[in-house]
C-alpha cells in the first residue's frame, strides 16, 4: 500500500470511526475531494467570473474537517482552455471544463470531456412582469433597511467568517434593497447549491400541470418498473420529499466526512449520476422515513430530461421557455453530468436578483401576471410538511409549517410561521414570506450551523423595516 493511500485511509478512519468501512470507501476520497475543488474553481472562474481563488479558499475555510486534507490539494486554472484541474498528493486528479451555455462539466484524470451537449436554442419568451429594478444596485431609502444590510455584511469578531456575497430584498414585486460584496453585482451568477432543488421542484410542477408527470403512483424510472422490485413503490412525491428510502447516505452536511457517503461518490465520481442513484437498493420502505440526499433530485432531474426530449438542450429550452424567461431570470446557468442530465441537486447558478424572481413565483400560487406557471395548489403542496423531517422540509422547500425541530427553531429566531425557503449549503437562501408579500435572497460562503450565517437576524430586520410599507 502506498504512503498516499495510508494517509487517506487514516483520515477517513478518524472521520467515520469504522475502520473497515473507511478502508472500502477511502478509494473514493481523492476523486470526491478533487472533483469538488475542480468544479468549485471552474464555476467561479467561468460562470460567475469572480475571484475563483478567493471562492476556493473561503469555501474550504468553512467546511469542517477539510483542513485535514487541504494541505495536500493543488490546483490550476487554465483560462485559455477554460478548465480547472485539482490534484491530491500529486496523484488523483479531477478536471472541470467550461462549455458555453452549459457551465462546467466534471471529468477525471485524462478522461475525454463529452462535448456532445450543445447549448439550447429557444425563442425568447416575453417576460410577464415589469423589471424588478434598474441596471444599478438598489440602495434602500429606508434607514432601517440600510442598517439591516449593514448587519448582514458585517463580520463577527472571531472566525469563522460569513463571507456574505449578495442580498436582495423584493417587496410587492420590486427590489427595495440590495447589496453586493466587491467583485459581485446585479448580473453575477452565484451558485445556489441545494437551493437548486427548489427549481427542480418547480419544473416538476410545470410537468405535472401539463400532464406529463404525476406525483402519486410509481415514478416512471425504467429500472424500477417491475412490480417485484420494491423500488417500484417509490413515487415522485417520495423523491420530492426525500422519503424514497434509497440507500445512498445523507447530503445534509458539507464536510470532509461527507466524502464517505455513496451520494457524494455520485456527485463527484460517477459519469451517470442519476443512473447511479437509480441503481441503489432500499434502506427503508418507500414513504416510511425521511432522509435528505441528493440522489432523489438527480432522479427527478432525469425524469425532467426524459419528459422534455432526452437531451440537455431540451431541458434548457423547456426551463427557459416555461420558467426562466417568463419570470425575467436573465443570468441562469444549469450544469450537467456527462449524460446530459442537469445536476438538479446542487448546480444552478443565477444572479441574486434571478433567485429573488424565482421566489416571487411562490407569492401568488404560481401565477405570474395573467399566466399560471405552477399547478393550482402547488405552492401549498411545496410548503406542506413532510412527516418526520426534523429540519422542517416540504416538497422541494424547507418549511415552518408543522411541528418539526427546524420549524420551531426558526420561529424562535424570528421567522414567520408562513415563511418557507429554498436553501443551499454554506448559506444560500431564497426566503418567501407570503403574508408580507416579501422575498429575501441571501448568498454567501458561510459555515453551516444554526444561524451562523446571520440570515435570521437579516429576515427579522427586513420584516421590521418593511412591515408598514
Amino acid at each position: 500500500m502506498t504512503r498516499k493511500n495510508k494517509i487517506l485511509i487514516a483520515v477517513t478512519t478518524i472521520l467515520c470511526g469504522a475502520p473497515a468501512l473507511a478502508t472500502v470507501r477511502a478509494r473514493d476520497v481523492p476523486w470526491v475531494v478533487t472533483g469538488f475543488a475542480a468544479n468549485t474553481l471552474c464555476s467561479a472562474a467561468f460562470v460567475s467570473r469572480v475571484n475563483s481563488e478567493e471562492v476556493y479558499a473561503e469555501t474550504l475555510s468553512v467546511m469542517p474537517g477539510v483542513r485535514l486534507i487541504a494541505w495536500a490539494l493543488d490546483y490550476r486554472i487554465d483560462r485559455d482552455r477554460k478548465q480547472a484541474t485539482a490534484t491530491l498528493l500529486g496523484g488523483a486528479q479531477s478536471r472541470a471544463v467550461y462549455r458555453e451555455g452549459l457551465g462546467c462539466y466534471l471529468g477525471h484524470g485524462e478522461e475525454a470531456v463529452d462535448a456532445s451537449l450543445p447549448p439550447a436554442a429557444s425563442q425568447p419568451q416575453p417576460r410577464l412582469l415589469p423589471d424588478i429594478a434598474g441596471p444599478e444596485p438598489v440602495e434602500p431609502a429606508n434607514p432601517s433597511l440600510r442598517l439591516a444590510l449593514d448587519r448582514a455584511f458585517a463580520e463577527p469578531d472571531q472566525p469563522p467568517l460569513r463571507h456574505t456575497k449578495a442580498v436582495v430584498v423584493l417587496k410587492d414585486g420590486r427590489v427595495i434593497a440590495e447589496r453586493y460584496a466587491p467583485g459581485y453585482g446585479v448580473d453575477t451568477p452565484v451558485l445556489g447549491y441545494s437551493a437548486t432543488k427548489s427549481v427542480i421542484s418547480a419544473l416538476v410542477g410545470i410537468l405535472v400541470r401539463e400532464g406529463r408527470l404525476r406525483v402519486d403512483g410509481p415514478a416512471p424510472v425504467a429500472a424500477w418498473q417491475s412490480r417485484s422490485d420494491p423500488r417500484h413503490a417509490i413515487t415522485v412525491d417520495d423523491l420530492l420529499r426525500h422519503t424514497s428510502g434509497l440507500a445512498l447516505g445523507s447530503s445534509l452536511t458539507a464536510s470532509l466526512a461527507s466524502a464517505l457517503e455513496p451520494v457524494t461518490r455520485m456527485n463527484y465520481v460517477e459519469r451517470d449520476m442519476a443512473g447511479f442513484a437509480e441503481s441503489a437498493g432500499l434502506k427503508t420502505p418507500p414513504g416510511s422515513a425521511w432522509n435528505y440526499q441528493d440522489g432523489n433530485y438527480m432522479i427527478l432531474s432525469r425524469l425532467i430530461r426524459d419528459a422534455t426530449g432526452g437531451h440537455a438542450a431540451d431541458v434548457l429550452g423547456f426551463a427557459r421557455r416555461e420558467l426562466f424567461e417568463p419570470l425575467g431570470m436573465r443570468n441562469v446557468t444549469l450544469e450537467f453530468d456527462a449524460t446530459g442530465t442537469p445536476r438538479g441537486s446542487s448546480q444552478m447558478l443565477a444572479s441574486a436578483r434571478d433567485w429573488a424572481q424565482f421566489g416571487s413565483l411562490y407569492l401568488d400560487d404560481g401565477v405570474v401576471g395573467s399566466r399560471r406557471i405552477l399547478p393550482a395548489g402547488w405552492v401549498s403542496y411545496s410548503a406542506s410538511p413532510t412527516p418526520n423531517a426534523w429540519v422542517g422540509y416540504g416538497a422541494g422547500f424547507w418549511t415552518n409549517l408543522g411541528d418539526s425541530y427546524g420549524a420551531r427553531t426558526r420561529m424562535q429566531l424570528g421567522w414567520p410561521r408562513d415563511a418557507f425557503h429554498a436553501r443551499g449549503t454554506l448559506g444560500q437562501y431564497v426566503i418567501v414570506v407570503p403574508s408580507q408579500h416579501l422575498v429575501v435572497a441571501r448568498f454567501g460562503i458561510s459555515p453551516n450551523g444554526i444561524d451562523s450565517d446571520g440570515v435570521s437576524r437579516l429576515l427579522a430586520d427586513v420584516i421590521a423595516a418593511t412591515g408598514d410599507e
